[in-house]
């Protein structure tokens, strides 16, 4: 094989986007390996070409066949990178970084992207303000779904502070009974004892709140934000529900409860938006295959089940008798309704795991390598890219597309829906946690009453 300055130079394209090397690894493995020595201003030069060329295909994609963009904003060091994935097929049609996260920074790549036709159904993206007001700028009435990670993830951190707030008060009543005990027996007006006496409320009261808002949080991922669940108008009462009893609990911990109640408040209408899309979907299926929705639904909700559990099983035969042949079509359709009904931009952290080599600068610092990166998730140009990927299972709430950053996993394994390509033939769906029916909300009787 003959060796020519284009081979070396894909020879230092490579290590790059294959290995994730850094500049200085690419003159190592030249010189090391090839016996070329090369300077760190020539791999810079080359990827920087690399770069142009990558840009300019990237501005000649057709992007009208993207029906749902996923946005957010991740960051390499302090700069912030715009971000832009169609949840369908993963192809990254932004990756930009900017001085600004703006309104007006956002609009202008927006419109740049509707320049390319990429005009989607709806978009899905946090309750950033510059984000969701570029988007308003640039395309006017297009919806902006709410994201159901983030907010997730600021309620599992809530519970798990209350958690380390109640074990704590536990550790300081312990630690005053063993002083009480070393001390021998004293009066009830003893100094000692009177601390002792508070600990032990200040222990029962953290451990009640730590108990309720875990017990909401769980509500809220698995009743709430699960994509198998009840319909829509079921998850607004819900929800509501869940912040109510949240506002009956600020007082005991303003300054932690407040933000996540406050953030639940102004994001519902968003977060909820995808059982809005889902129910469509559902009632499509009754229609075209002439079956009761009720039934459609039963067969979205047996996808909360482990399909080891016996009520699985049960439920699975007994949709069977009442659908007969229709059974397994069905279930592949309302599965496949389901793995393309995403609710979440947690899949941009994606692209930034690929990215991260070129974003960094060598050392000594140079220039980032940002557009280059752009093209890395690229698959065939759109639209005669692949269906989809096979979903990925999240947790509670991030169920609904392809496997993401280990960051996508706040709460543990959760309710999700079953792959397409794991029900062909109407098999059962993959085992997924189910939450103990000691706590649902249909058990709210047994809540401890609000403080």
């Amino acid at each position: 094989m003959a060796v020519t300055k284009a081979w070396l130079r894909q020879v230092i394209v490579g290590p790059t986007l294959i290995c994730r090397s850094s500049y200085r690894g690419v003159v190592e493995f030249l010189r090391d390996l090839l016996g070329v020595p090369v300077s760190l201003g020539c791999v810079h030069d080359v990827l920087e070409a690399a770069t142009r060329q990558a840009g300019a295909i990237n501005h000649d994609q057709d992007l009208s066949g993207i029906c749902v963009g996923l946005h957010d904003e991740i960051f390499q060091g302090a700069t912030p990178v715009l971000a832009g994935v169609d949840a369908q097929s993963t192809y990254c049609y932004l990756l930009a970084a900017e001085q600004h996260r703006d309104a007006g920074t956002w609009g202008v790549h927006l419109l740049d992207a509707a320049q390319q036709g990429l005009d989607p159904d709806y978009t899905i993206a946090d309750a950033g303000q510059g984000l969701r007001a570029g988007q308003k700028a640039a395309w006017g009435d297009t919806p902006c779904h709410g994201d159901v990670f983030h907010i997730q993830h600021q309620c599992e951190s809530l519970a798990n502070t209350l958690a380390r707030l109640s074990k704590g008060a536990t550790s300081r009543r312990q630690i005053l009974q063993a002083k009480m005990g070393r001390a021998g027996p004293r009066g009830p007006d003893d100094g000692l004892a009177t601390q002792l006496e508070l600990a032990r409320q200040a222990e029962t009261q953290a451990h009640e709140l730590a108990r309720d808002i875990r017990t909401l949080t769980q509500w809220l991922s698995h009743d709430v934000l699960a994509l198998a669940g009840p319909a829509q108008a079921t998850r607004q009462m819900l929800f509501d529900f869940i912040v109510e009893e949240l506002a009956q609990r600020e007082p005991e911990d303003a300054r932690r409860i407040r933000p996540v109640r406050v953030a639940l408040q102004n994001q519902g209408d968003g977060l909820l938006a995808f059982a809005g899309v889902l129910d469509q979907k559902l009632a499509d299926i009754a229609q075209v295959h002439a079956i009761a929705e009720p039934l459609v639904r039963e067969e979205c909700e047996l996808h909360r089940l482990p399909s080891i559990s016996p009520a699985y099983w049960q439920g699975w035969n007994r949709l069977r008798a009442k659908m007969k042949c229709k059974f397994h079509t069905l279930f592949d359709a309302v599965s496949h309704a389901m793995a393309h009904t995403p609710r979440s931009s947690s899949l941009v952290e994606k692209p930034q795991l690929a990215a991260a080599p070129l974003l960094h600068p060598p050392s000594p610092p140079g220039q980032l390598v940002l557009g280059f990166a752009a093209v890395l998730p690229e698959p065939p140009p759109l639209p005669a890219q692949p269906a989809c990927r096979a979903p990925w299972q999240k947790p509670a709430g991030t169920d609904d597309g392809p496997n993401p950053s280990a960051l996508a996993h706040p709460v543990g394994p959760g309710t999700a829906s079953a792959p397409a390509s794991l029900t062909r033939g109407g098999q059962p769906p993959p085992a997924t946690d189910i939450l103990p029916t000691e706590i649902r909300p249909s058990q709210a009787g047994g809540f401890r009453a609000s403080v």
